[in-house]
């Protein structure tokens, strides 16, 4: 049945899954470019023009799948649901560029634990998603579609928790409040791309649910 349910139209699962390639490389380049941070390394611009180059790419490969949708009578899964997971992917993306331009836009010269492991969390739900993709394709794979899902939603909970923490802790005794609003906001840019993934990761088991 799950089969009848979801034709083999290769070209929307290369799609997706293309476009969380670009997000799992971007992922990965913010959090170095995190991690760079304080350090003295030099790699920063090079870093955040990465993240935009990802971003890009994966914006082409959005209105590839878009075009596609539009012009083909058959879809492997709902027409709605496709197009609502890759905005929802797109978002993720997005979130991950507005992390990297804000190390410019506030002047963000060193990092925090709390920053680096927020971008490190961002990077394993990303891969996580990818992986949830590559496997929402075949039939027999539902379930670790499904434990990746699961995985993504563990992983932002953790995020909530870390996030929770680096807000205490920037606003603790006295300092410049100047360079604490800045980190505030930095810290939610991070957690935006934890909350878009588990955004994504609900729309794969919705539509696992719907093909069962």
């Amino acid at each position: 049945m799950f089969s009848n349910l979801m034709p083999q139209r290769r070209e929307f699962y290369d799609l997706l899954t293309s476009h969380t390639d670009r997000l799992m490389a971007a992922a990965n380049a913010v959090l170095r470019l995190v991690n760079a941070l304080g350090t003295g390394a030099s790699e920063t611009g090079e870093l955040v023009k990465e993240v935009g180059l990802n971003e890009q790419s994966g914006d082409k490969i959005k209105a590839e799948l878009i075009a596609l949708l539009h012009k083909s009578f058959i879809t492997p899964i709902s027409r709605d649901d496709i197009h609502t997971l890759i905005l929802e992917l797109d978002k993720v993306l997005g979130a991950l560029q507005d992390v990297a331009n804000a190390v410019g836009m506030y002047h963000i010269e060193d990092s925090t634990p709390e920053a680096r492991e927020l971008a490190s969390l961002g990077a394993d739900a990303c891969q996580r998603l990818n992986r949830a993709v590559i496997a929402l394709s075949d039939k027999d794979r539902r379930k670790d579609a499904v434990a990746y899902c699961q995985e993504v939603d563990a992983i932002e909970s953790k995020a909530d928790k870390v996030f929770k923490k680096a807000i205490t802790r920037l606003f603790q005794g006295e300092g410049d409040i100047w360079a604490a609003m800045k980190l505030k906001e930095f810290y939610f840019l991070l957690e935006n791309v934890l909350d878009y993934c588990e955004e994504a990761a609900k729309t794969i088991e919705g539509i696992l649910i719907e093909n069962a």
